[in-house]
């Protein structure tokens, strides 16, 4: 059984509900507790648990981001409702993930704790973990800038979420790049090329090739799957795949005249 039907049938199990928990089961309207039988023994790291702690957290972290900054625009709001389209998520997925995308807004969110019962349960699944970073930050770039207050948060997030400031730029430069890339249909621009694979027009092409392998490495479908990713998320990463593959194709070809 899926996560999504493990989770409305009320058979996951959460041993320690924390706040994920106590939001999924407002809006179930019953709690994810302790529970007599196999499954609600679920240790934390089994797959479908990672898979709805992934679900819950990408949407409720993605509406405290997107009120960081005092308002939520209707870029970000778009942006949410993309992300859900691109999921193919059904009704009563999607009115799940608007719910955790409010409660993130909310005054009295527990940032700090959300983040902590996601690391435990993703357990220290780095490229799992980074997908999740960089989902953040495509929603903070949802309007086309980065505010100051969103850009503060992010580098909050991505302290608790173990990386440093270095990686996150990386990041940033990669989710920009692509949205210049999707702005302008066609070729992509050898500016953004660089910008997707990490790496500056005077890198060495032996070097921008090891980064272009390594983000493929870490955007595998299949291996983000296995390590946690909810199956409905399998789109976004193709799609960043396929950024990557466009972004070396570019510079390889420039190089090559």
């Amino acid at each position: 059984m899926s996560w999504w039907g493990k989770l409305i049938g009320g058979t996951l199990g959460f041993l320690v509900g924390g706040p994920l928990g106590a939001m999924l089961g407002a809006y179930f309207g019953h709690g994810f507790d302790n529970r007599a039988g196999g499954s609600s023994r679920a240790l934390p790291g089994d797959q479908e648990r990672v898979q709805t702690i992934f679900f819950a957290a990408t949407f409720s972290v993605m509406g405290h981001l997107a009120k960081s900054d005092g308002k939520v625009t209707r870029d970000e709001i778009e942006l949410a409702n993309a992300l859900m389209s691109e999921m193919r998520l059904g009704a009563d997925q999607r009115q799940l993930a608007r719910t955790l995308f409010n409660q993130g807004k909310e005054p009295g969110f527990d940032f700090d704790g959300v983040i902590e019962q996601f690391l435990q349960e993703c357990h220290r699944r780095t490229t799992l973990i980074r997908m999740f970073l960089e989902i953040q930050v495509q929603a903070a770039f949802a309007d086309g800038r980065l505010d100051p207050a969103e850009n503060r948060l992010l580098s909050r997030l991505a302290e608790m979420l173990g990386f440093d400031q270095r990686t996150l730029e990386q990041i940033i430069n990669l989710v920009r790049g692509a949205a210049h890339a999707h702005e302008q249909p066609g070729r992509i621009s050898l500016a953004d090329a660089y910008e997707i694979l990490g790496v500056r027009p005077e890198t060495p092409t032996a070097d921008i090739r090891k980064a272009y392998r390594r983000l493929l490495s870490q955007h595998h479908p299949d291996k983000l799957v296995s390590r946690g990713l909810p199956e409905e998320m399998v789109r976004l990463a193709n799609e960043k795949t396929g950024e990557i593959r466009r972004a070396w194709e570019t510079v390889r070809e420039a190089r090559a005249q």
